[in-house]
């Protein structure tokens, strides 16, 4: 119960940016769509490249249309995701629109032109207002995708009901899940239902059905927009620092350690977890975010493309002057403990296999099963160590990073690419193979600070505590407390800044 009423404590937050999100995505599409379709039908070359165009838009993955719209706009949060939405938006209104206007009965068109009216006078004054429960039809049916679509603006910083989903689903919180996807599900279907009765509406030609249909939409439209409007009547004056944080466990609490650090210090904190390692990376060097943590052989190899390995202490060396010289993003230290990639078994597996190494891997491989998270194997750690070793599996399968060690434990895979720090290695008896070969670079966890957060000397004060102060084993602790023990992030995040405090 203590669970469920901490998410719902968020839905305000979620809920009403995520009707923001949805309905601006929705007005934007009919502002663009209708005008596209009234040129389309008057000609069929048009009406062939505006529908093809819309088409192929709807084909992109929405994950990937929010990626590119975020590097192409360089900016994380509301504007790039509702310009990617708007476009998902779009082929359905368009396409019910160009229908409507085309399938008028042929009768009302004649007895128009009889009475003398212009081509544009039969478009505005008989086809477009035949055509309208048609054109409702197809917003109804973009409705419904838009709010779907709204749930995957979190990996871009957009604020919605997708918080709920994505960090419930790595820490396993599946009361989170739950409101998220619930609260997702019925604004679509409220919306659907209000604009369904504007349909029918539409079709009777009745107007108390539309003024009821219509005061609902502007009820929802209200509720919506109420959580900002009260954001910008809130009197807190304290400076805004924004955190961010990548789609796992770990940097879901290192977030919540940092904002409660900046607390402390009289900031606001402003937390954007979920982030993709790209997009979290490119939003700290155009000052779109302030603070995060990443990880030493994430720079080195996906954003510098090294391919050597050195020890640890030349990495953060040689990385930290890349960092400044490249973007004026700040290494201001690492945090203590090491998050390297590594391969792990089940440990009742790997002995009687005989397997402790990645050398002894190799023999063994061709008949196993092999997992890792979303990114790894497009990584260039993971080409280093196939390489390296030369190693070949059975089969090779992506899965969510907190789904891939459930599946381990149950047999599903045989292998997985691991995370160190990951409590559930010692929890689960997972056996953790070393790379004699060294093929995997050091991943300290180092915190990094943007070019004008490194200037502000308050905020360095405020987390430079946390250099060098958290080890291997209050990391392990902390992953675990919210993997196994089922705690909440932000409970986490408060175990973690007591034993620092200590």
């Amino acid at each position: 119960m203590e669970n469920l009423l901490e998410q719902l404590s968020l839905l305000p937050l979620y809920g009403g940016a995520h009707m923001t999100l949805s309905l601006s995505a929705i007005a934007a599409g009919i502002t663009l769509s209708i005008p596209l379709a009234l040129l389309a039908s008057r000609t069929p070359t048009v009406q062939w490249a505006v529908l093809t165009t819309a088409s192929v838009l709807q084909t992109i993955p929405g994950l990937a249309m929010l990626a590119f719209m975020f590097l192409v706009m360089a900016r994380l949060g509301f504007w790039p995701a509702v310009t990617a939405i708007t476009l998902y938006s779009m082929l359905p209104i368009l396409r019910n629109t160009v229908t409507g206007l085309r399938d008028i009965d042929d009768n009302f068109v004649e007895a128009a032109r009889g009475l003398g009216m212009t081509n544009d006078q039969i478009l505005f004054r008989v086809r477009l207002p035949l055509a309208v429960p048609v054109i409702i039809a197809g917003i109804r049916t973009a409705t419904v995708w838009v709010v779907g679509m709204a749930t995957l603006g979190t990996p871009i910083g957009a604020t919605c009901l997708g918080n709920y989903i994505f960090s419930g689903l790595q820490t396993q919180n599946h009361t989170a899940v739950f409101v998220g996807s619930a609260a997702a599900a019925l604004l679509a279907i409220v919306l659907d239902q209000l604009i369904g009765l504007l349909q029918r509406a539409s079709e009777k030609r009745s107007r108390p059905l539309a003024i009821g249909a219509a005061a609902g939409l502007a009820a929802v439209v209200l509720l919506g927009l109420t959580p900002s409007m009260l954001g910008a009547l809130d009197r807190d004056e304290r400076p805004v620092v924004v955190i961010g944080g990548k789609n796992f466990s770990e940097q879901f609490v290192l977030a919540e350690l940092m904002a409660l650090r900046l607390e402390d210090a009289g900031f606001r904190p402003d937390i954007r977890t979920g982030l993709g390692s790209t997009v979290v990376f490119e939003a700290l060097a155009k000052g779109e975010i302030d603070c995060y943590v990443d990880y030493s052989g994430t720079i080195w190899a996906n954003h510098m493309k090294r391919d050597d390995v050195e020890d640890a202490e030349t990495v953060l060396e040689l990385m930290s002057e890349w960092l400044e010289e490249t973007s004026g993003a700040v290494c201001l230290g690492a945090l203590g403990f090491e998050n390297a990639y590594a391969f792990a078994m089940r440990g009742e597996d790997a002995r009687e296999r005989g397997i402790a190494s990645l050398d002894d891997l190799v023999r063994a491989a061709p008949s196993l099963r092999v997992a890792g998270d979303y990114e790894f194997f497009s990584r260039p750690e993971w080409a280093a160590v196939r390489d390296a070793y030369g190693l070949e599996f059975q089969s090779r399968t992506s899965l969510d990073s907190t789904l891939m060690y459930e599946g381990l434990v149950a047999g599903q895979v045989d292998v997985i690419s691991a995370f160190s720090s990951d409590g559930r290695i010692a929890a689960y008896d997972l056996t953790v193979l070393s790379d004699p070969r060294q093929a995997l670079p050091p991943y300290d966890a180092i915190l990094l600070l943007s070019p004008r957060a490194a200037l502000d000397a308050r905020i360095v004060d405020a987390l430079a505590p946390l250099i060098e102060a958290i080890d291997d084993d209050l990391m392990r602790n902390g992953n675990k407390w919210v993997d196994l023990d089922r705690l909440s992030v932000r409970e986490a995040a408060r175990r973690m800044h007591s034993a620092l405090s200590e």
